[in-house]
């Protein structure tokens, strides 16, 4: 063990120099990443880390062993090999396979470069890493919560069974949450008063009924028989909330109760089970910024790799190959792929933007109109025009004198100080001639600045996006020309090519990562043209011929559904409509019907968790679509899908058997939605 831990650590130093290359280069090119810490750790551990979400300790949980088996089978059989895990936090902690292939600890360190970016500037990640004196140090709130639940599980009067069965109950409810919204202060039981507190509502609501029979003036027999104890509690512990709440286990936490199986009624929580239900609904926020950016996320990490690694040979001509196959297998990986998806929206919006740009400037050419652009303008001289200086294109040491020159002029693309040094650093060969500073052989990239990089990079030069200008319509051109002022006109094309910022792109994928997450992103960036380019489409299980099928190929389809999968994380939206249903104290949740139905059989198993945090009967109203017997018959007769009808259905737990009731029209009609609501960047805090 101890020479393996030898090995691990001589394999961490020895990525001290790539870490912090890799560093200034992501700098370099204009991201602002957290400082990251990284560790090499091995199979086992990393193992350990995946199945606690990236985390060195966790909460004591069943699931954590569950989650390690599971990837341990998946690693042993070479299906689910990781070759880093990095988390959120300030500095972010990044964990690397020791197994990795030198090529793939490089591409791992420029891809976490990326993420830690990512993070760092992400608002959706803000609304957790925001909180507190201390900032986003979720290892350090994590491990606090993993303490003080141990602690509570380990006391002498608490049933440890207890302790886990509500840990389940919270956790799959973990996602119940608005994720729009920043995490409320977490309550404790080491605060003065939270235990009083959770009561405070209803024993004023409670005095207030009270005080209301009282004014009725009833005899004492009619009191009871009318006004009994159970009844009074039910309108003392029911809640409606004003408008429908979308943080189902906030609404628990403050309203719910624990059924008492002894005495058959719900009675108040135990303040630790306050405590644990506040500790893990705080995690569930902080992880919700990874789940609602995994495309964008993963994408944008994806992205910088290829830069970094690629375009400016981070990995040795020696790594290329084995990093080039360790891409492929990423962005090939079956299914919706959150790699492939992102890093192909990424460049579709570096691609827009630059266009953009050149047309901008095309278009106040003297005599370039939108009727006559594509005749006036020898595009292919355009394409040309924007292909990299030389000298810019293959910076190194064989173009020091060129970068040179250019830096003597002042040219804004070369640093010249580094030019300067690599002259002064370079020594002469066993002939006399002189020798490349091997710095700079190994880090050409620190010959330019952000402006030289970005023109070695830019978009339209590259051998795929050279006709991307033929792409472009009329209606664009005129809807571009719509909003220019009769200023800053160019005598000819060369005049307006030379104001083109090379840096448009990245320019615009740095501002769209600070305020978008996955539902925005691709609401608002996956076009027609991304749909028809990239092949997208979609598909769809047909009841008539009992096979999945090709179902559409129009953009407005394809990201419909892709909307569908990433809003509210893909579950199900599911909203509190009422803490006292029926006068009963009964808890009815609402499914926001948009076309897609719940699937029953883990909806019910879900209502038996809610119960275990509210203490009495619950419900969930929802609709579902059915189909009769004729009608798939004679779909099927015809080849098309049958018509089904809307029904709207009541499931009820009340700690015995699921039921299931019609649905009252009126709960029918608050549930259902005409249109899906993607609108999930509010402008009263994230402007």
């Amino acid at each position: 063990m101890r020479d393996e831990r030898v090995e691990a650590k001589r394999e961490a130093e020895s990525l001290d120099e790539p870490a912090a290359e890799a560093r200034e280069l992501a700098e370099r090119l204009g991201l602002a990443p957290y400082p990251v810490r990284y560790w090499v750790v091995d199979h086992d551990e990393m193992n350990e880390l995946i199945a606690y979400g990236g985390f060195q300790r966790r909460y004591p949980h069943w699931r954590w062993g569950m989650n390690y088996e599971r990837q341990s089978k998946l690693d042993r059989h070479g299906l689910g090999k990781a070759f880093e895990i990095v988390n959120n936090d300030d500095p972010s902690h990044a964990f690397l396979q020791e197994s990795n292939s030198a090529a793939d600890q490089k591409a791992v360190i420029t891809h976490v470069e990326a993420h830690a970016d990512f993070f760092a500037n992400n608002r959706w990640f803000g609304l957790y890493a925001d909180r507190g004196e201390d900032g986003p140090n979720a290892a350090a709130r994590l491990e606090r919560n993993a303490d003080r639940i141990t602690a509570i599980a380990d006391r002498p009067a608490v049933d440890r069974d207890e302790v886990e069965r509500l840990i389940d109950a919270v956790s799959a409810l973990e996602d119940a949450i608005d994720q729009h919204s920043p995490v409320d202060a977490a309550r404790s039981v080491d605060e003065p008063g939270v235990a009083e507190d959770v009561n405070d509502s209803g024993d004023d609501a409670l005095a207030a009924i009270e005080d209301r029979i009282a004014e009725l003036d009833l005899s004492e027999e009619v009191r009871r028989d009318v006004f009994d104890d159970e009844w009074l509690e039910a309108r003392g512990e029911g809640v409606e909330p004003e408008e429908p709440r979308p943080d189902v286990l906030a609404f628990l936490r403050d309203h719910g109760k624990r059924y008492d199986p002894d005495s058959g009624k719900a009675v108040d929580r135990e303040p630790w089970e306050t405590t644990v239900i506040d500790a893990l609904r705080e995690e569930a926020y902080y992880f919700a910024g990874q789940k609602q950016t995994k495309v964008m996320n993963e994408g944008w990490a994806t992205y910088w790799e290829s830069v970094m690694m690629g375009g400016e040979g981070f990995a040795g001509p020696d790594e290329f190959l084995t990093y080039a196959d360790h891409m492929s297998r990423v962005l090939g990986s079956p299914g919706l792929n959150p790699y492939k998806l992102g890093f192909e929206l990424w460049t579709h919006v570096e691609l827009l933007a630059a266009r953009r740009d050149v047309i901008d400037k095309l278009l106040r050419v003297e005599g370039v109109t939108p009727e006559n652009f594509h005749a006036q303008v020898d595009l292919d001289e355009v394409a040309d025009a924007l292909d990299p200086h030389p000298a810019i294109a293959g910076a190194g040491p064989a173009t020091l004198a060129d970068l040179a020159d250019l830096a003597a002029d002042g040219d804004s693309r070369v640093d010249a100080e580094a030019v300067d040094r690599a002259l002064s650093a370079r020594g002469d060969d066993e002939a006399g001639d002189p020798a490349p500073d091997p710095d700079i052989g190994r880090y050409p990239w620190k010959l330019l600045t952000r402006e030289g990089l970005a023109e070695r990079h830019y978009v339209l030069s590259r051998p795929e996006h050279r006709n991307a200008l033929r792409n472009v319509s009329r209606e664009t051109l005129a809807e571009r020309a719509r909003y220019m002022f009769d200023v800053d006109r160019y005598a000819t094309v060369d005049e307006a090519l030379a104001d083109v910022d090379r840096a448009a792109g990245w320019d615009r994928m740095l501002e769209i990562r600070e305020s978008h997450n996955d539902v925005t992103f691709i609401d608002a960036f996956l076009t027609d043209e991304f749909v028809r380019e990239g092949n997208y489409f979609t598909y769809e299980y047909s009841r008539a011929t009992d096979q999945h099928h090709v179902a559409s190929v129009d953009a407005d389809d394809v990201r419909k559904k892709l909307l569908l999968r990433f809003t509210n994380f893909g579950k199900p939206t599911v909203v509190v409509l009422d803490g006292n249903f029926r006068n009963r104290g009964e808890l009815l949740l609402g499914h926001r019907y948009n076309g897609v139905a719940l699937d029953e059989e883990s909806a019910t198993e879900t209502l038996k968790r809610v119960f275990e945090l509210w203490g009495r009967p619950v419900n969930i109203a929802t609709i579902r679509v059915e189909y009769s017997d004729e009608a798939i018959r004679r779909a099927k007769r015809r080849g098309t899908e049958p018509e089904g009808e809307e029904v709207g259905v009541r499931f009820q737990y009340d700690g015995g058997e699921v039921t299931e009731h019609d649905l009252d029209p009126e709960i029918r009609e608050r549930i259902a939605a005409d249109e899906v609501d993607y609108d999930t960047k509010p402008d009263d805090w994230l402007a």
